[in-house]
């Protein structure tokens, strides 16, 4: 009998140890999952994963609008090989690009990219945009020099630029307003140069869309920044009389601003894409003549999937189906300014936000041109619109955004600074009944320690720390007694088994011996 309770005690013991075991792999094969989504704090992994989902969204339905915006035009062109898909094929490749450039920001830090590198990047940006004023290099179309060919494809260097700007900006205005290790000579002097020349070549192009997107982006991460509101107003009014006066300038952009006015004044020449993109609104109604069904597209709209793809979606999706996609950006936004309101620092903070802004305020610029509120500008729907440069320039400012999330960090707080005291220390191996090593922090040990062996500062409970005792089902407590000396003695630290006997029962220690909280007069208090 006694052989056969050895046997039974050692095969339990065996059960769960390889549950624990078990537990522990099962454990190890989660921690990748835990560490990813579980193990991080709701308030930066809720924003994270909301713009990632707006993202893939609103690209996936890029494809959709592309596809069916363009399958027309490509499917009636000899040059493009009379593909209807020829236009959602490089836009799928681009993606493709975007997206791994995108999470290979996303797993770098963001100060790489806005501190250590800032200026090389910035050398780099200077250097494309001084290439396409090379006649090897650029491809003039609608007026302007935006693009350098390399091959079939074509790349537009201010779209980067973007990207840049925005990461100068961000650290210079952390060196002034938060690190303060520059005055404001210098730092004025660092902002006509590292800002104002790359800004100057894009309007030099002439790209006037470009310029205002990136100078109001400008303008809200300097509000952020904690720029005196004085200024700020100072800069936006200058910025839109010197825009004004450079459009009154040309031909070009003037006859845009006479379009915005009254359209029908030229209805076959300047205002024609625009009276033709308020056909497609009208035709759409409220819920649109379904996906793929667009007239407007059969060449009677130009620039279908790329300037007015807003207008085919109006078109075939109604109003409900334009004011999804502006909700759609709606929570990008939200989840992108709730990311810049947790980073660790100004610099992450103003570059969520400033990515953040220039995404919603291109697409701003192009809703309010399609609609007629503002001159057309030819900026494209970021995610939506067709364009190599765009979706991946887009895309990597959203891993940009993830970059600064994933950095993010809660503040430490006094419960942290003490957990950072604890020691844990695993195994049973020593003597049962005797105390572990003195030490201080918390220790987790594999037995329980008897009252009358622990050391005397633990005994009032004025240690130096913690201590955790585990092995509570290792074993059968002994019978209890109850009262006299004998309870007591119990309670003083009688074990067996990994289990200290507590004596009574619980409702006989609450209950108590005598007057006080627990002798059971708290109802006719």
């Amino acid at each position: 009998m006694a052989q056969a309770s050895t046997y039974r005690s050692s095969a339990a013991g065996r059960s769960r140890t390889s549950t624990r075991r078990g537990g522990q792999g099962r454990g190890a094969g989660r921690s990748s999952v835990e560490k990813t989504i579980l193990g991080v704090p709701e308030r930066f992994m809720k924003p994270r994963l909301i713009l990632i989902a707006a993202v893939v969204i609103l690209t996936c339905f890029g494809f959709l609008m592309v596809y069916s915006a363009s399958s027309i035009t490509s499917l009636a062109s000899e040059a493009l090989g009379n593909d209807p898909a020829y236009y959602l094929k490089r836009q799928l490749i681009f993606a493709a690009l975007g997206t791994g450039l995108a999470v290979f920001i996303a797993k770098s830090d963001y100060h790489l990219w806005g501190k250590t590198l800032v200026r090389i990047i910035w050398i780099l940006t200077i250097l494309l945009l001084l290439a396409i004023f090379l006649p090897i290099a650029g491809a003039d179309a609608y007026g302007a020099t935006r693009w350098i060919a390399i091959g079939p494809f074509t790349l537009q260097p201010s779209e980067f630029a973007k990207i840049t700007i925005i990461l100068v900006a961000a650290d210079l205005a952390e060196r002034y307003y938060d690190e303060q290790v520059m005055g404001l000579t210098e730092f004025v002097k660092n902002l006509a140069v590292f800002v104002g020349v790359p800004l100057a070549l894009i309007l030099l192009q002439p790209d006037k869309g470009s310029t205002l997107i990136i100078g109001a982006t400008l303008i809200v991460m300097g509000y952020l920044a904690g720029m005196d509101r004085r200024w700020i107003l100072l800069v936006l009014g200058v910025g839109i009389v010197g825009v004004l006066a450079i459009s009154l300038k040309d031909d070009y952009s003037r006859a845009r601003i006479v379009a915005v006015l009254n359209p029908w004044s030229d209805p076959t020449g300047s205002g024609y894409q625009l009276i033709q993109g308020f056909y497609a609104f009208g035709s759409g109604g409220l819920f649109g003549v379904g996906i793929g069904m667009s007239k407007q597209k059969y060449s009677y709209l130009p620039m279908a999937y790329n300037d007015f793809i807003f207008a085919v979606v109006g078109e075939e999706l109604g109003l409900v189906g334009t004011l999804g996609l502006l909700a759609a950006f709606g929570v990008l936004a939200w989840a992108g300014f709730r990311i810049a309101r947790y980073a660790p620092d100004m610099c992450g903070r103003l570059i969520a936000a400033g990515c953040t802004s220039l995404i919603i305020i291109q697409l701003l610029v192009n809703v309010c041109g399609v609609l007629g509120l503002i001159p057309l500008s030819g900026k494209p729907v970021p995610f939506v619109s067709y364009g190599g440069s765009t979706i991946m320039s887009c895309l990597m400012l959203v891993g940009m955004i993830v970059s600064v999330s994933k950095r993010s960090t809660l503040p430490e707080t006094v419960h942290d600074r003490s957990r950072q005291s604890w020691q844990f220390a695993d195994g049973d191996d020593g003597t049962r009944g005797a105390a572990p090593a003195a030490g201080p922090g918390i220790s987790l040990v594999g037995s329980p320690t008897p009252r009358s062996s622990r050391q005397r500062g633990e005994r009032g409970g004025s240690g130096s720390g913690l201590r955790m005792v585990d092995g509570g089902g290792q074993g059968r407590p002994q019978q209890r007694q109850r009262g006299g000396s004998n309870g007591r003695s119990a309670r003083q630290g009688r074990y067996e088994g990994g289990r200290i006997d507590l004596g009574p029962s619980a409702a006989e220690r609450l209950r108590g011996r005598g007057s006080g909280r627990g002798d059971g007069r708290r109802g006719r208090n």
